[in-house]
C-alpha cells in the first residue's frame, strides 16, 4: 500500500502531475460501484479511439508531464482516511500536483486534510448535483453527502465556489450560509458566468455535476445539469495563480456500459491536467 508508493514515487522524473487512485465507496449513501473506476478512466484516457492532446494544446503522450502512481488498496480493516491522507501528503513532499481518481466523494476530505498542511489559504472549486453539506446522514459524518461539512467546518479551505448544483435542500442550504459557501445553482446557471480565484486552487469534479444525458454511469440522477461543454469551458476560462490539485469522483462503472462515462472523466482528467501544467509553465516564466 504506502510502503509501494514510497518505492514507485521515486520513479517519477520530471514529472509535474501524479495520478493516484483512491478505490473506495464504503461511505456511499445509496449505491456502491465508483470503487472500479480508477482503472477504467485510465483506460479511457489511454484508449485509441481518441488521442492525447488537451484542446488547449498539451500532449500527454511521450514525455507526458503525468506519473502514474498507481491505485492505493485498502483492507477492510484499514482507515482507509488516514491512508489517503499519508498518500496525498508523500506526493506533495516531492512536489508532485496529485490528481486523485474516486471512489466516492468522501475521498475528499482526507485529501484536503493533506493540502491544508501545505496550502494555508486554500480554494475549493466543487462542480456537483449535490453540495454535500450534511452534518451527518444516516448517521455517517464521513458519508459521500458530508465532505464539504468536515472540511469547512474545520476552516481546511478559506473559499469553496460550487456548481452544477440542483439537489439542494433546506440542511443543506443552511449550512451554506452557515459556512459562506458560494453556491451557484443550476436555476441561476449563465454560459458567461466567470470564475475568478485570488489563492491556490482544487478542484474536486462529482460526475453528477454533469447532467446525466452527458455522463449517465452515476449512483444520483439528477437531471437539469451542466453540460460537457459547460464544464470543459469553466475548466478553460478559470482566473487563478496556480491549480495545486484535483480530485475526479462518483464515477459509477456498473451504470455505464457504453463506456460513455468513463470517456467523459478521461476528458475531465485531460482539460484539469492541461490547465495545471500551462498555469504552471506561465508561472515559471
Amino acid at each position: 500500500m504506502l510502503e509501494e508508493l514510497k518505492n514507485t514515487v521515486k520513479e517519477f522524473g520530471q514529472s509535474r502531475i501524479a495520478l493516484i487512485g483512491f478505490p473506495l465507496d464504503e461511505h456511499s449513501s445509496y449505491m456502491r460501484g465508483p470503487a472500479s473506476a480508477p482503472p477504467l478512466i485510465r483506460e479511457a484516457f489511454h484508449c485509441d479511439s481518441t488521442n492525447l492532446w488537451s484542446e488547449t494544446g498539451v500532449d500527454f503522450g511521450e514525455g507526458s508531464p503525468i506519473f502514474d502512481a498507481g491505485d492505493l488498496t485498502f483492507r477492510q480493516d484499514d482507515d482507509a482516511f488516514t491512508h489517503i491522507e499519508e498518500a496525498i501528503t508523500l506526493l506533495l513532499g516531492h512536489r508532485l500536483i496529485p490528481i486523485s481518481l474516486g471512489g466516492d466523494h468522501s475521498i475528499t476530505y482526507p485529501i484536503i486534510k493533506a493540502f491544508h498542511e501545505k496550502y494555508d489559504k486554500l480554494q475549493i472549486l466543487h462542480f456537483d448535483a449535490h453540495p454535500d453539506l450534511y452534518d451527518e446522514l444516516d448517521g455517517n459524518r464521513f458519508s459521500n453527502a458530508c465532505p464539504f461539512a468536515r472540511i469547512m467546518e474545520n476552516d481546511l479551505a478559506q473559499r469553496l465556489v460550487q456548481v452544477g448544483i440542483r439537489g439542494m435542500n433546506g440542511h443543506q442550504r443552511s449550512q451554506a450560509e452557515k459556512f459562506g459557501v458560494e453556491v451557484i445553482e443550476m436555476k441561476h446557471w449563465r454560459d458567461d458566468i466567470s470564475l475568478k480565484f485570488d489563492g491556490p486552487l482544487y478542484i474536486s469534479f462529482d460526475l453528477d455535476g454533469l447532467d446525466p444525458a452527458f455522463a449517465p454511469g452515476v449512483s444520483h440522477f439528477e437531471p437539469g445539469g451542466l453540460t460537457t461543454r459547460q464544464a470543459i469551458r469553466m475548466i478553460h476560462n478559470i482566473k487563478t495563480p496556480e491549480i495545486i490539485g484535483a480530485d475526479i469522483v462518483e464515477f459509477n462503472p456498473q451504470r455505464d456500459p457504453s463506456g460513455i462515462t468513463a470517456m467523459v472523466c478521461a476528458k475531465v482528467l485531460k482539460e484539469i491536467a492541461a490547465r495545471i501544467v500551462l498555469l504552471k509553465s506561465y508561472s515559471e516564466d
